[in-house]
């Protein structure tokens, strides 16, 4: 008896037992929306993180607004392309466009008429009963009454299609369409009905002037017969643009999926993607991986959910951090270069590399979040060198199209270097860094000529050097850094003689420094200044300053702090100049002022990258103080849960990535560098994995100013973290007061 009673109340224990705490779902925090409106221009549809393929919707409008193939204010839809860009000022990609339809079709033309689907393929979306979220997008097609659902893979979006009653049921594939200013240049279809299968290529011509993708697509129905449509495309001659898979008849409800394999190599490259990650149907669990997928990529940071809008905000960043830079290599690891060709890598190949926006921040926060996937980073920088004989300035699907300025990928790769990662080839990374700022196009030969880019003899003359000079200060920033690890004397003295002679050229933009007005100011070749001189003056892409005017160009000068400091004379009229900008007014002169000035505090710009780091300016200054009001602002006016929440484009992740490496209480001011200035922590915990462990930063107490600074429990007399420090998984405790106070 006596067994039988001590036996009863241990099952009455383990059944009283608290059930196991289920695993947190990071993605339930992300709106996929946040930037849909506005000028945010980000994606909205189904992908994995750093996927090859971004499946979702494309409208009808090919204007700005539209470069990501999606807005808020308009629900027209001519398919479901398979690549979409993030958050870019330019439009391009939307290949490989599906469309289900019922009934017949009038033209393939794209256009729209005012009161009826008279014209194309197009229809209207019922953005009411929309869902999307991370790696799952849905929405009725009301012209069909189709419900179009699509989830992803790395390299293969998966369609399904739920249908009305229909006798005449097909998916059409589009491969006219592209994204605002691509053409298709070369197409081709090759039908496999036995096997269900259609496979092709589109080639085209737009920022990515010799984009080539090819694609292999299978469907779960045989296939009744294919039509293909062929189109005069003026000096291309007569394409197969599209071709209508019918599939007869069928009743209300019945399903048809479609997978649609991608490569940039070949069409077997795509049969294989297609072989190795999706060779069933199963579209719930399709849609389960990708939101595993995204949940081990935003369980990375952990915060307190104090305040759920910030959660939301944060955490939405976060997955706009980790649309692009795009797989590019197949899962055999062949790759398209930057010469045409296809080459065998040991590594994974990406492409989408917006860099005059993301070597500011998104890049420096890859390697605090992401150091699996840095080295492989740095060989395709290596290998677009290689190919191409320069570092990538935007690389778009194996080409580069130049946008914007400067060198920002030595900048990046200075960044893998300095901060200590290995597994490639250093010596290469910096002799490709050094040969990439040698060169003479872009005006990189005037600069030598001259010293500076004369504003008579170059358009945007001031932003182009102010951006080569910061690539030159990276290359002394790794020159140093090797140099200090450097045991061979020869070796030793040459890095040191690079850091002497590429240190002197980031100063370059002193050239442009007025005295009188104390401002960034265009200089002739000459040496006298640009006449009717105006600091709220833009005149988009036609002027002395590249998106922005003399205001903002002015601070574009971080990797010397001290020249700046030196110039106003002191830190204390550092930051009495400083504090000028922010009380301008929030004006922008001229007619054609570029639209990429906005999000404005004064006259900083928050919804341009040129300005992100400036804030940060008050804190290597000594007043830690100024920094937090105005970080505190840009969280609480620049970052929203709603459509129009981002301040300027999302530029392929930068945008949000100030957000979230600012939420950790620092950031990266200067390129190539190990420090990271402190500002103001958004949450009262915020733990983070970091390549040693986990890195901690607590908010302690009221208040919106840092009083002091512990790291592992000991006082710390810093205004700034080394990456060390972070890449370690540090403890960093900040203690919060009312009143602004320096610590260090």
């Amino acid at each position: 008896m006596k067994l039988k009673y001590l036996i009863i109340p241990v099952l009455a224990l383990a059944a009283c037992a608290a059930p196991q705490k289920e695993e947190e779902n990071f993605t339930s925090y992300v709106n996929t929306r946040i930037g849909s409106g506005g000028h945010g221009h980000v994606f909205v549809g189904a992908n994995v993180p750093f996927g090859l393929v971004q499946v979702g919707p494309t409208s009808i409008p090919q204007d700005w607004d539209w470069c990501s193939g999606y807005h808020d204010s308009d629900s027209t839809v001519i398919g479901f392309s398979h690549l979409h860009l993030e958050g870019t000022g330019i439009g391009d990609l939307f290949d490989i466009t599906l469309m289900p339809v019922t009934g017949w079709i009038d033209t393939y033309a794209r256009g729209v008429e005012a009161d009826g689907y008279e014209s194309g393929l197009w229809s209207y979306a019922d953005r009411t009963q929309e869902v999307t979220k991370p790696g799952y997008y849905s929405v009725p097609l009301t012209r069909y009454g189709i419900k179009a659902e699509m989830t992803a893979t790395n390299r293969v979006g998966l369609h399904r299609y739920t249908f009305p009653a229909a006798d005449d049921a097909a998916i059409v594939i589009d491969l006219e369409n592209g994204g605002c200013w691509d053409t298709a240049a070369d197409t081709g279809f090759d039908v496999d009905k036995e096997n269900g299968t259609i496979s092709g290529w589109r080639h085209s011509k737009g920022w990515a002037d010799n984009q080539k993708v090819f694609f292999s697509a299978q469907f779960n129905r045989p296939i009744e017969s294919v039509e293909i449509v062929e189109k005069e495309k003026g000096r291309y001659g007569k394409l197969p643009l599209y071709a209508r898979v019918n599939f007869g008849q069928l009743a209300a409800g019945d399903q048809i999926l479609a997978k649609v394999a991608l490569s940039a190599v070949d069409m077997d490259g795509a049969k294989k993607n297609m072989a190795a990650e999706l060779p069933g149907w199963d579209f719930e669990a399709t849609v389960k991986a990708a939101d595993a997928a995204w949940n081990a990529e935003l369980s990375k940071i952990k915060v307190s959910d104090e305040d759920p809008e910030a959660r939301t905000i944060l955490y939405t960043a976060l997955y706009h951090t980790m649309i692009h830079p795009s797989t590019f290599s197949d899962v055999d690891n062949r790759y398209r270069g930057c010469d045409g060709e296809v080459h065998q890598g040991d590594f994974t190949d990406y492409t989408v590399f917006s860099l005059w926006d993301t070597y500011r921040a998104q890049m420096p926060l890859y390697n605090v979040l992401h150091s699996e996937k840095v080295a492989d980073i740095a060989k395709t920088f290596i290998s677009i060198f290689n190919e191409y004989g320069q570092l990538p300035v935007w690389h778009l699907w194996g080409c580069e199209n130049y946008c914007m300025a400067g060198n920002p990928g030595v900048s990046s790769l200075g960044d893998i270097i300095v901060k200590g990662y290995e597994g490639f080839d250093i010596e290469a990374a910096y002799k490709a860094m050094k040969a990439s700022v040698m060169l003479d196009d872009r005006a990189q030969d005037i600069r030598k000529k001259y010293g500076f880019i004369p504003s008579d003899l170059y358009n945007e003359s001031v932003a182009h050097d102010m951006e080569y000079a910061i690539a030159d200060g990276a290359v002394a920033n790794t020159a140093k850094y090797l140099a200090a690890k450097e045991s061979d004397p020869e070796k030793k003295a040459a890095y040191e003689q690079d850091e002497a002679y590429f240190r002197n050229r980031s100063h370059s933009y002193r050239n442009y420094m007025d005295k009188e007005t104390l401002l960034a100011r265009g200089r002739l070749s000459d040496g006298s200044w640009r006449q009717n001189f105006n600091p709220f003056y833009s005149n988009h892409r036609q002027q002395d300053y590249m998106e922005g005017n003399a205001w903002q160009y002015t601070w574009l000068a971080p990797q010397d702090f001290d020249g700046l400091v030196e110039f106003y004379g002191s830190k204390e009229k550092f930051v009495e100049r400083l504090d000028t900008l922010f009380a301008q007014p929030s004006r922008i002169d001229g007619e054609n002022a570029s639209a990429d000035i906005s999000g404005l505090i004064g006259q900083y710009v928050h919804g341009n990258e040129p300005s992100h780091h400036i804030i940060y300016f008050y804190s290597m200054a000594g007043a830690p103080g100024r920094t937090s009001d105005f970080v505190r602002e840009v969280y609480q006016t620049m970052y929203f849960n709603n459509d129009n929440g981002l301040a300027g484009n999302e530029d392929e992740g930068q945008m949000s990535a100030w957000y979230v490496l600012s939420s950790m209480g620092f950031y990266q001011v200067e390129p190539a560098s190990t420090q990271f200035w402190f500002g103001y922590p958004r949450f009262d915990k915020m733990e983070v994995k970091v390549a040693g462990g986990t890195l901690t930063v607590i908010r302690k107490g009221a208040g919106n100013y840092i009083q002091s600074v512990t790291m592992n429990g000991q006082p710390y007399s810093k205004g700034y973290v080394e990456y060390a420090d972070i890449a370690a998984g540090a403890t960093i405790e900040f203690t919060m007061g009312d009143t602004p106070a320096c610590w260090y």
